[in-house]
């Protein structure tokens, strides 16, 4: 990691108490940090559960487990991590593309992204996406020419990686909108013929709606992508250093279990809230 020389590496508690020890590399006592910036505004997809969700519609705070191991993984860097819903999924890429946040909490990859965003591996995961069919509206899907001539919907600026973007913008209709509550009610009303959306993610939003019984899940996948955090190119925060530290925290995560145990626990608490 290329910071000052001074430097010591000090042990810190952090990803749950007992649970990990990691060494990071910090100034020495008296030194200006390592990082340009002590607090960072995070945002991501707030429809998103386990993941990412807004508590209620008047609230900026963002909960899930993301904005849990964010937390605990900037603890131990010593930085702020201000996990905040500031808009449509769409609005966050537009403030990421311009450098106004931090870090995208989430995201595909796609070229469109690559372009504006330092993506972070590992990967947190992988997604898979599926078709959600209305109950007794179903219909044969193993490929994505199965769904041409059909309605569906999405949320807006929603990414199902390259391959399937590029083939939906050529040959499929997708009506977009800003929850995805709106794209199931729509299906519910007839309105479309299909819901295009994660499967875990669609899971426990019907649950929490008690739409469960309304919905069947494609036995087939649309596609399975991996899910990355990534730092926007044009934020003052981007640096070298802080991407290494922070990329050597979540490998640490993923190995000891931290990311699929905060998974699990945030799926309890989204469905039953």
């Amino acid at each position: 990691m290329s910071i000052p020389a001074l430097i010591a590496c000090r042990v810190r508690r952090v990803l749950a108490p007992g649970l990990l020890a990691v060494c990071l590399v910090l100034p020495l006592a008296g030194l200006a940090s390592p990082w340009p910036c002590e607090r960072l505004l995070i945002a991501g997809n707030s429809e998103y559960p386990p993941f990412l969700w807004q508590p209620n519609d008047d609230s900026n705070e963002l909960k899930g487990a993301l904005p849990q191991l964010l937390t605990e993984i900037f603890d131990g860097l010593e930085v702020t991590a201000n996990v905040r819903h500031i808009g449509s999924w769409a609005r966050v890429q537009k403030l990421a593309r311009n450098g106004d946040i931090d870090l995208v909490a989430g995201a595909f990859m796609t070229e469109e992204r690559a372009g504006y965003l330092d993506y972070v591996r590992p990967a947190i995961t992988r997604i898979p996406t599926v078709v959600w069919f209305p109950r007794g509206r179903e219909f044969p899907f193993r490929r994505w020419s199965d769904l041409e001539g059909k309605v569906g919907s999405t949320l807006i600026g929603n990414s199902f990686g390259q391959a399937f973007d590029d083939y939906a913008a050529n040959h499929l209709r997708l009506e977009t909108v800003r929850s995805i509550e709106q794209s199931f009610r729509m299906a519910m009303a007839g309105r479309v013929d299909y819901v295009l959306y994660e499967a875990l993610q669609g899971r426990v939003k019907l649950g929490r709606n008690d739409w469960q019984d309304q919905f069947t899940a494609s036995d087939q996948v649309v596609s399975v992508e991996n899910l990355y955090f990534a730092f926007p190119k044009q934020s003052r925060c981007n640096t070298q250093a802080l991407r290494e530290a922070f990329a050597n925290a979540l490998r640490l995560a993923q190995n000891q279990g931290r990311i699929d145990a905060l998974i699990e626990e945030n799926i309890s608490r989204y469905t039953h809230h």
